[in-house]
């Protein structure tokens, strides 16, 4: 039995590595990327290069992750900082209703297990987002962010992974 759901628009590259129990539609992986079991990636996803997602992640329409990304266990993008399920006269929303809201994590950047990320949001290169973490605003480059909201608590030294003191 086949426990993949990739639909036909999917654009995978190279060497892509798939677990099972993945929902894919309408969206792009880069080359030697791998995706955990239970994630699921939405129409109009990017996904860069070099990247991990780990298992049980949400990564919704509307966000770019960028080459060697690091996405942690449970991480939950969100693409709608005012969701409603109805229109203003009651009937359930269609896609013309509303507006996706784009979020961006560029190269580099590791987000820890269980963080949620809102809508409107870039988080740098070799960023670190802390487990937990609930990111509400930008996050420069370099940084390391932790808690409810996310904060800053210092800087990294870039791709070089060592961190200043």
């Amino acid at each position: 039995m086949n426990y993949l759901c990739i639909a036909d628009d999917v654009i995978l590259g190279n060497n892509v590595k798939l677990s099972k129990f993945i929902n894919l539609y309408g969206c792009s992986i880069g080359d030697d990327t791998k995706i955990g079991a239970f994630v699921e990636i939405q129409k109009k996803a990017f996904i860069g290069k070099n990247c991990k997602i780990s298992s049980h992640s949400f990564i919704c329409e509307g966000v770019t992750i960028e080459d060697e990304v690091f996405i942690g266990h449970n991480v939950t993008f969100i693409n709608d900082k005012k969701p409603r399920a109805t229109t203003k006269d009651g009937k359930l929303q269609t896609e013309s209703d509303w507006k996706v809201e784009p979020t961006l994590v560029k190269r580099g950047a590791s987000i820890g297990s269980s963080c949620t990320i809102l809508s409107n949001i870039t988080i740098g290169e070799y960023a670190i987002v802390g487990a937990g973490s609930i990111v509400t605003k930008d996050v420069p480059p370099n940084a390391v962010v932790a808690g409810n909201p996310a904060r800053m608590l210092k800087k990294v030294d870039g791709p070089q992974f060592t961190v200043d003191s």
